[in-house]
């Protein structure tokens, strides 16, 4: 048996950006009996599930779930719409837009690579990973390409890496003013079911996504949401896929089963989710997407009174999932966290890629509050502090004083 190494009282705060923590009310629907995947109950429950995904992308078309990572979901979105050797452009914003680069060149895609050029002064970041995506470099790209060469757009609507959420519209409108042909895939992995999402009014062909963020389950459940121009390509496209192969889920689909065997009792919690995020009463997808840009001002004005650089250089653009918060030079961001960790039993994300070890992020998605948040804020700052950090100001006041003056929308109330 492994031993753990757990704290004699309290719970853990997981404010990590993702897997987030699960609620209890999620927990319980997981813990259901497993039943027949073949049977007239889980038909039920597919069906239900599948239309409830689809309110959360936004979408009339249809959506692909896998018993699988995010990162099977962006293998499935590049095998269904691509052939070997097809030329892809791609934009350097984060670490995981630089790792769905790398699967695509191992599965024999020609990925090329675009980034805002240049080193930030206030940092000394790359440029490219503290602004969000230039949708004007896509464009110039495109339009350079006569022969139609490129034949899809990959980029990332919420940069986990970084705290950025791109403007995915900017980016359709880049590559219809471009008069080009090629696909938009968008992966918005944490950026779904937090942050304002819209697959078909952002002409998007394939968006990709994950339980673990937003929807506030556990890892193993992965979605490809597909337009109607992206199944078209899917009839042509010759990458290998078996298992990842949208003809037979959406075949099998419409009469709520799957062609392999389903990850039933996360379908369960993924029900529950659904019922949560949806519910009128507590103002639908609106409210959420509030909620989420709320918690996210008041974190940013922690970061601002401790007179430390956020990640996300450009205002317009912060993400309301995350906020990546730049250390001092010479201040070794996981030497930071790893005192945070064994003093308050606080876990915040690490630095990734080009960004190890010079940041760390707060994530404030899911289940979530004003006092999970504070109580965040307040391990971060005493960790600051015993790390030897000079801050300008009290974080911890300052985020009170945004909360208490930005109430929360009250919930819609039942009608008698």
């Amino acid at each position: 048996m492994i031993a753990l190494d757990l704290h004699p009282s309290g719970r853990h705060f997981l404010q990590i950006p993702g897997p987030s923590p699960v609620p209890d009310r999620i927990l319980r629907a997981m813990s259901l009996p497993t039943i027949d995947h073949r049977g007239p109950e889980f038909a039920q429950l597919g069906l239900k599930v599948l239309a409830g995904i689809r309110e959360i992308f936004q979408t009339r078309q249809p959506v692909a779930i896998y018993p699988a990572s995010g990162t099977g979901a962006w293998e499935a979105a590049l095998a269904n719409t691509l052939s070997p050797g097809d030329t892809v452009l791609m934009y350097e914003g984060g670490q995981f837009a630089s790792l769905w680069k790398k699967l695509a060149e191992r599965l024999g895609l020609k990925p090329e690579f675009i980034a805002l050029p240049g080193i930030d002064a206030e940092t000394g970041l790359p440029a490219s990973w503290r602004r969000g995506v230039q949708a004007d470099l896509i464009e110039q790209r495109l339009r350079a390409d006569a022969g139609h060469g490129i034949r899809a757009v990959c980029v990332v609507h919420n940069e986990t890496s970084t705290g950025i959420t791109s403007d995915i519209a900017a980016v359709r409108r880049a590559i219809d003013a471009a008069r080009h042909p090629a696909l938009l895939l968008v992966d918005t992995i944490s950026g779904l079911a937090s942050a304002d999402y819209r697959h078909d009014e952002w002409g998007v062909d394939v968006s990709i996504s994950g339980s673990q963020k937003g929807l506030m389950l556990p890892p193993g459940i992965s979605f490809n949401a597909v337009s109607k121009k992206a199944l078209e390509a899917s009839k042509t496209a010759t990458l290998p896929k078996a298992f990842w192969a949208w003809d037979e889920i959406f075949e099998m689909n419409a009469g709520g089963y799957w062609p392999t065997t389903p990850n039933t009792n996360l379908l369960y919690g993924l029900n529950e989710a659904l019922d949560m995020l949806l519910d009128p009463l507590h103002g639908g997808l609106p409210a959420v997407f509030a909620r989420h840009r709320r918690w996210g001002e008041g974190v940013r004005a922690a970061v601002r009174a401790w007179g430390l650089p956020i990640q996300c250089a450009d205002a317009a653009v912060h993400s309301p999932v995350l906020t990546g918060v730049v250390t001092p030079q010479g201040v070794d961001a996981d030497a930071l966290r790893k005192l945070i960790h064994q003093r308050f039993d606080l876990s915040l994300g690490t630095g990734l890629g080009k960004l190890k070890g010079r940041m760390f992020r707060i994530g404030h998605l899911g289940d979530c509050n004003d006092l999970t948040l504070m109580a965040a804020l307040a391990g971060c700052e005493m960790g600051l502090k015993l790390g030897g950090v000079a801050l300008a100001g009290s974080g911890v006041q300052a985020a009170m004083e945004y909360f208490a003056s930005h109430p929360q929308q009250q919930p819609l109330k039942a009608a008698a």
